[in-house]
């Protein structure tokens, strides 16, 4: 599944991804006039940006928040995106974590019934709570490394031994969780030295960059930081700048090509 994304990056030339982060407070009043407000968003989105994105993000708390009818919407999202642009990669931002049979069920209802190509999760509770998902060769599994809110150093920081935790976690999933080698890890925009240490510590392994556009992360420090050998192995995730800006296209073009600026120079 990860060669989905590899593929998708090269025909568009793009390493951004879009979170349909749909906060309903947000969204014009005149698509909540609608019966699937959510869904008429997004599919807004979505047509607005495809042409520049290889990847799509919906963050399920803002589904979920609202019931059933959240939910129906982030089916219809993904309904809609199979059918229109089945070559973009499409990533669930779940945070999961839990028990194996609990982690079955969630595997099942996000790889399965909604369709997403990766879920973000979280390592807490080890490598067996995780399994379920891992086992499945077909999807990527997202790891939380080192994330980009301010709060990230309370537990990420603290050390084991000479390391700090979020590095002992990149290095075990590199080396001992990654052996149907569709793990990914979470390392925060905003936190460019540790990216550059996280690179270092997996090859090059794909990352999630979350941080970028409102959370204030520099697309240039990212990029100097977090490039595998291949110009590739990046991530970057804008939500609110582009989905409650002015112009979405505008904007998902703009990041895309201040992307390239600066991968560039790796790709000579």
């Amino acid at each position: 599944m990860l060669a989905k994304y590899n593929q998708r990056v090269d025909a568009v030339n793009s390493l951004l991804c879009v979170g349909l982060d749909s906060v309903f407070a947000r969204i014009p009043d005149s698509y909540k006039q609608g019966m699937f407000p959510q869904f008429a968003f997004n599919r807004w989105i979505i047509d607005q940006t495809h042409r520049v994105v290889s990847a799509y993000k919906p963050n399920i708390a803002f589904y979920e928040a609202r019931g059933e009818d959240g939910m129906r919407e982030l089916k219809m999202t993904m309904d809609y995106l199979h059918e229109r642009h089945p070559e973009i990669f499409t990533i669930c931002d779940a945070k999961r974590g839990d028990i194996d049979s609990s982690s079955m069920g969630y595997a099942e209802a996000i790889f399965d019934w909604l369709g997403f190509d990766a879920v973000t999760l979280n390592p807490y509770m080890g490598q067996d709570a995780l399994k379920p998902f891992l086992e499945r060769r077909d999807k990527c599994s997202i790891i939380l490394c080192r994330t980009s809110n301010k709060g990230a150093q309370d537990i990420q920081d603290l050390h084991v031994g000479k390391q700090r935790l979020w590095e002992v976690i990149a290095e075990k999933v590199a080396n001992e969780w990654n052996t149907n080698e569709n793990c990914m890890l979470v390392m925060g925009a905003t936190y460019p030295a540790e990216l550059k240490r996280a690179r270092a510590l997996v090859g090059d392994m794909t990352l999630l960059i979350p941080g970028i556009g409102t959370q204030g992360g520099s697309i240039q420090a990212v990029m100097e930081a977090g490039l595998n050998q291949h110009g590739q192995g990046l991530i970057i995730n804008a939500s609110r700048s582009i989905l409650f800006g002015a112009d979405p296209t505008k904007e998902a073009k703009r990041l895309r090509e201040e992307i390239n600026q600066h991968r560039a120079p790796n790709l000579l």
